[in-house]
């Protein structure tokens, strides 16, 4: 693959709310990624400095992304889909924390998972 197939399919990924896609290409091409991350998106750039840092991350949830896992809880259980996938699209680095799993109710689990952004 190309670098600006790379970028275009990363850039897609997150678009599409697939973030489990999006974080193993980065994973991948780490390196090329940090060199040329102004390719990105915002939201793939954000992203990418989780997957990036990821060990640097490892702290608790703070109360602004627990709040942020209650709308998204609640969007969820009442079906909102609108509301919900607006959240979640910029919320790739949150969602691929590994404490947000234990927060999310079954239905935001269910939704996330069928929108590939999630794995359970």
């Amino acid at each position: 693959m190309s670098e600006r197939e790379l970028f275009t399919t990363i850039n897609k990924c997150v678009n599409e709310l697939d973030f489990v896609s999006a974080r193993k290409y980065m994973e991948e091409n780490i390196e090329l990624l940090n060199r040329y991350k102004h390719r990105l998106q915002h939201n793939a750039q954000e992203l990418f400095e989780f997957v990036a840092n990821r060990d640097l991350n490892s702290e608790m949830l703070n109360r602004k992304e627990l709040n942020i896992i209650q709308a998204i809880n609640e969007y969820a259980a009442n079906f909102n889909i609108r509301g919900f996938k607006l959240l979640v699209k910029e919320r790739g680095a949150l969602l691929s924390k590994k404490d947000t799993l234990a927060y999310l109710n079954e239905d935001a689990k269910a939704l996330l998972e069928s929108m590939n952004a999630l794995i359970v």
